[in-house]
């Protein structure tokens, strides 16, 4: 034991003594050691010639400014700790304090809130309060719309112009020509004055302006001639014929069969593929060419629940924030012929969280049970087209998404495809010359009669049935995939529809097949894809014969060759 001590104390004795002399090496350098350096300096500098002394001086120059700079870092350093540590005290102090100030801000608004809200229920009713907000802490009496519109003797306001225009041209002798012509003037001015009144009452008194402005609208309206003799193959080659001849869009017959197939086996239809394909002018043109043009919503990247496609109701304004989504589906239970709503760009956000509740609600068997809820109650005054506060989805309306597959959009779930029919539009149509085509006029219950028509008219082969349930007990097999009954009932609203557009009962098959089956392999495995998807070809091939399904075919590899 006693060796060890000594091994230790002499081990760190050294240790010590070297520390010691790097300590006074380094003070002996820049503190101690001056006298000696100005020593030499002396010696010297008196044998030098005066290009020696310069130098001399020079260099005894920079070696006093090496401890200065030295010193001076340090003391630089130890100003800017000083500072910092100064500022981070006072911007904790300035940052309690903005806390302070803007929880009273929070309490003075919730004060000016409780004041409003006092005052709009001391005032009582809407006649007189066009608008319940910050104006109602005015005592100054708000004019209704019979004291806007009419004339100060009381007369209704279609009544007075009516006397004015009369009494201002008595005196005047008018031949026949000219009494039909101030007639005329007058009836237009009458109708004029009573529609802006209408319109200011109702932008005043009603929580649901946009919609109750729709109800006017609608209120004269006259329907156009519908067209019921039109067949599915006419109703394809004339919208193409349309598109081409009236609004110099180009579309291959495939991609509208395809998009009138969908619409007769979903609601919704989801448009993918490159940028400038086609995918938002495809539903914009088809609307023009039924003469319902379609609403189209820009979906933000901000979009996170219904209120944001829906609206919501403002509990301190006494009014419902009405977006162009919700009018636009009100609207379409006001008309007979087919009307679509596209959310362009729709995978912007994420489609499951803002679109949540209508995919919920297209889900329902029944059509009755297509409601949304906007209001608790009813009021007297709400738009005709509520009840109890509630919108009926018409079935008279499609939902058309268009999305694009890049950094800046989320992915569209498994839930969202297996409601919707995808359609994909990866290429360009070539221009082509056809005849002149104007518009036509269909109802939405003729082509739902269509639908069914061909349903009965073109139905499904048993033999091509049996070879999808063969493929089907492959793919549980090996896969653990399987055609649910929502594919299955879509292949059977689809196909029939696809035939009697122009197209074959294999050619509508693999294009279900491909895009609602098959898609689901891009969340498999990659590994265990990769390996299968030959031995899957083959079995294709040989169940449908070469080249009897393409498009599955060629999804098939492609996804293959992307892993």
């Amino acid at each position: 034991m006693s060796e060890f001590l000594g091994f230790a104390w002499e081990l760190l004795a050294k240790v010590v003594y070297n520390v010691v002399a790097v300590v006074s090496s380094i003070l002996n350098l820049l503190v101690f050691g001056w006298v000696e350096y100005f020593n030499i300096f002396m010696t010297y500098f008196t044998t030098f010639d005066l290009v020696g002394k310069i130098g001399a001086v020079i260099l005894f120059a920079m070696l006093i400014a090496v401890p200065v700079l030295i010193v001076a870092i340090l003391v630089h350093r130890y100003r800017i700790n000083r500072c910092l540590h100064r500022d981070d005290t006072s911007n904790k102090a300035l940052y309690r304090e903005i806390g302070r100030l803007n929880k009273q801000v929070l309490d003075l608004m919730d004060e000016k809130n409780k004041l409003l809200a006092l005052k709009v229920n001391a005032m009582g009713g809407t006649k007189q309060i066009p608008y319940v907000g910050a104006s109602a802490l005015a005592d100054d009496h708000l004019p209704t719309v019979g004291n806007v519109v009419g004339a100060a003797t009381g007369v209704p306001a279609g009544e007075g112009a009516t006397a004015a225009v009369v009494s201002g041209n008595a005196s005047l002798a008018l031949d026949g020509e000219g009494v039909k012509d101030a007639a005329a003037a007058m009836a237009k001015a009458t109708v004029e004055a009573k529609t802006l009144a209408e319109e200011k009452e109702i932008a005043q008194a009603n929580r649901f302006p946009k919609l109750s402005l729709v109800d006017l609208k609608y209120r004269d309206w006259e329907s156009p001639v519908y067209d019921d003799a039109i067949s599915l193959e006419d109703f394809v080659d004339s919208f193409r014929a349309f598109a081409c001849s009236q609004m110099k869009l180009y579309y291959t017959p495939e991609i509208i069969r395809r998009f009138v197939a969908g619409m007769a086996a979903s609601k919704l239809l989801i448009l993918e593929g490159i940028s400038g394909t086609g995918k938002t002018s495809l539903p914009y043109s088809f609307s023009r060419y039924l003469d319902n043009p379609a609403t189209i919503v820009s979906v933000q990247p901000s979009f996170r629940d219904r209120t944001e496609v829906l609206g919501y109701f403002n509990e301190f304004s006494k009014r419902f924030n009405e977006t162009e989504f919700l009018r636009a589906v009100y609207e379409a239970g006001l008309r007979q012929d087919p009307s679509m709503i596209v959310l362009d760009e729709m995978n912007l956000a994420r489609v499951e969280y803002y679109f949540a509740e209508i995919l919920s609600v297209l889900e329902m068997p029944s059509h009755d049970e297509w409601v949304l809820d906007l209001v608790p109650t009813q009021w007297a005054a709400d738009p005709k087209g509520l009840h109890d506060g509630k919108l009926t989805i018409p079935d008279s309306l499609w939902f058309i998404g268009t999305a694009n597959n890049d950094d800046s959009t989320f992915t569209i779930t498994d839930k969202v495809y297996d409601r919707a029919i995808p359609i994909e539009l990866n290429e360009r149509a070539d221009a082509f010359e056809c005849e002149p085509h104007e518009r036509v006029h269909v109802t939405a219950d003729h082509l739902q009669y269509l639908f069914q028509k061909a349903k009965v008219e073109y139905v499904i082969d048993d033999e091509l049935l049996q070879k999808m349930h063969k493929l089907d007990q492959y793919l549980q097999t090996r896969f653990k995939l399987a055609f649910g009954n929502r594919i299955i009932k879509q292949m059977y609203d689809f196909i029939p529809v696809y035939v009697a557009c122009g197209g074959t009962e294999l050619g509508g098959m693999d294009y279900i097949i491909a895009r609602k089956v098959l898609k689901k392999f891009e969340s498999m495995n990659v590994s265990f894809v990769r390996d299968e998807m030959k031995g899957l070809i083959e079995y294709i091939e040989k169940t449908f014969g070469e080249g009897g399904l393409p498009d599955s075919v060629m999804y098939l590899q492609r996804i293959q060759n992307f892993y």
